[in-house]
């Protein structure tokens, strides 16, 4: 019986729940008057979706709006009933959603300027997977704009049509929660990251407010050229990501906003099996976060592993907690996938779960001393 009802409820997780929370979600959004019709309409488009793509969309979805996304959701489209977009996950284009034909816009900018943008956007997830052409029709595309401290870029709630790359200045990001009085400050954003692409890549209003604290400079990159040249890639980019930090245990508390923040300070790197990762007496600026791989911690003199690791684990922390050397060796023992960021990238992230870290460490801090 237990066994029926095991397989019963992995078959509700890994098929149904996905399908089903999207849908709900999305009716929720569009609040249509035929339900019925509208349902049957979505499940059709679902249904002409490849399998792949279908599969993917539905376990993107659940990872992104499991948490607490719906409840942020319905207040926000209250607040902005007077909207027309009504927010397609991924924004499927289907016979009620065509692109259009897109010419894209060249606003004209001098070398310095085209050198600056390529060197910021590079450094985004977001555009990574674009090719020399596409990566130069973006760069056409980009408008410099300038902000005062105090002015606000977005504001939570409004419809969004541009994202932005910074390449001076510090802006600051709140969220305001269901049931709080006052907004909850998020981060801080600093020179060569973006924002504003949530609302752009699911086609829903923005999901915090961001204001200037410094004088700022940033390059703006308006919805269309972002649908016909970014979009798809930088879907397909996230949903690998968002399934790779989903496994990681140390990431499970941050929200959707933050862990989409987090992929754009990670960076992939490969591994051989025999390859040593980080070596004992090193000093160490970088967590590793271990998407697909197995490696083994060996302290020098001990033939003996003092530590297994598997992918969804994690290894590198205990320099940034001690302020130490590397405390033993990591050694591939297989085709290891890892994704890393230095430790001031980590820490302004994720500072809140120092703690965590913490607690973490007790691990394998037996072996260490």
């Amino acid at each position: 019986m237990n066994q029926l009802k095991d397989t019963i409820q992995e078959y509700m997780n890994k098929n149904v729940k996905p399908i089903f929370d999207q849908l709900l979600a999305q009716l929720l959004l569009a609040r249509p008057d035929d339900i019925v019709s509208w349902c049957i309409n979505w499940l059709q488009q679902l249904q002409s979706t490849p399998s792949k793509a279908k599969h993917s969309e539905a376990q993107h979805y659940q990872s992104e709006e499991e948490e607490d996304e719906e409840d942020e959701v319905l207040p926000i489209q209250k607040e902005t009933k007077k909207t027309n977009r009504t927010g397609v996950s991924a924004e499927v284009y289907g016979q009620f959603n065509k692109k259009e034909d897109f010419k894209p816009r060249v606003i004209e900018k001098n070398k310095d300027q085209i050198d600056r943008i390529r060197k910021k956007i590079l450094n985004s997830f977001l555009f990574q997977a674009l090719d020399e052409l596409n990566l130069h029709t973006v760069i056409d595309a980009m408008e410099e704009k300038k902000f005062q401290p105090g002015d606000y870029v977005i504001r939570q709630g409004d419809d969004g049509n541009e994202l932005y790359v910074i390449d001076e200045g510090e802006l600051e990001c709140t969220k305001k929660f269901p049931n709080q009085p006052q907004e909850k400050f998020l981060k801080k954003y600093l020179p060569g990251e973006s924002f504003g692409e949530l609302a752009l890549l699911y086609n829903v209003p923005r999901a915090a407010t961001i204001k200037a604290i410094q004088p700022v400079i940033a390059f703006a990159l308006d919805r269309a050229t972002f649908n016909n040249i970014v979009k798809d890639a930088a879907i397909k980019k996230r949903e690998q990501m968002e399934q790779i930090l989903n496994k990681i245990e140390l990431l499970q508390s941050m929200d959707t906003y933050e862990r989409l923040q987090f992929c754009d300070v990670l960076r992939e790197i490969k591994y051989l099996r025999g390859d040593k990762v980080i070596k004992q007496g090193e000093q160490g600026d970088t967590i590793y976060l271990i998407a697909e791989g197995e490696l083994e911690a060996y302290k020098d003199g001990q033939v003996e592993k003092v530590y297994a690791y598997k992918s969804g684990d994690y290894f590198g922390e205990l320099a940034l907690l001690k302020n130490t050397p590397r405390q033993a060796t990591i050694i591939a023992i297989s085709d290891c996938t890892l994704y890393y960021c230095d430790f001031k990238s980590f820490t302004r992230m994720m500072g809140p779960l120092e703690q965590i870290l913490r607690r973490n460490v007790e691990r394998y801090e037996h072996y260490l001393k």
